[in-house]
């Protein structure tokens, strides 16, 4: 059986948003505690979360990352070497339209044989992403900035699978994307 690690990249400053992002409610849940949700219904057993700063999380490896202003790309990489799964999927926080039918599509792909795999919404390819292990190593090399996995993404588009996925792909970044949410 394959382990699985789910990676929830938390830890930005939410400076569009007014505040940081993980804090937000939606209905009266944080947009942290509702990403991590998805994470463990989708069957992931390795849960790592990267946040901004300490955070009590039951059954979470919960990993600060002391310099968050360096982007999405520095949290990518203190969260997969904190993962210890042989496949990860990773998830972002402000993406509340993400469920669990999303996040196990790109998972299968992985477990079911291809090396990289990406959501594809209809033509347009966001998180969730499934790496297996032996690909972590070039994802965190090529993660800079606020790219994340952008970069592997973009340099290796052969060995990535799109896979279709139902859901709502877009991000918070702003108050009146907020406000389409109801939050």
């Amino acid at each position: 059986m394959t382990a699985i690690s789910g990676l929830l990249l938390a830890a930005g400053a939410g400076t569009r948003l007014g505040q940081p992002k993980a804090q937000v409610r939606i209905d009266g849940i944080r947009l942290l505690d509702r990403s991590l949700d998805v994470l463990r219904q989708a069957g992931c057993t390795d849960l790592v979360a990267v946040v901004r700063g300490p955070e009590e999380l039951a059954d979470v490896t919960s990993v600060v990352n002391p310099q968050p202003e360096r982007g999405m790309g520095s949290s990518l990489r203190l969260g997969l070497a904190a993962c210890a799964g042989d496949v990860v999927v990773i998830m972002l926080v402000d993406t509340p339209g993400i469920g669990v039918d999303a996040v196990q599509a790109v998972l299968g792909a992985v477990t079911g044989g291809t090396q990289a795999a990406i959501a594809d919404f209809a033509g347009y390819r966001a998180p969730p992403v499934a790496f297996a292990r032996s690909l972590w190593a070039e994802v965190a090399e090529l993660a800079e900035g606020d790219q994340g996995a952008r970069g592997f993404l973009r340099a290796h588009p052969d060995r990535v699978t799109a896979v279709p996925c139902a859901g709502d792909p877009h991000d918070i970044d702003t108050p009146a994307d907020l406000a389409r949410w109801g939050g």
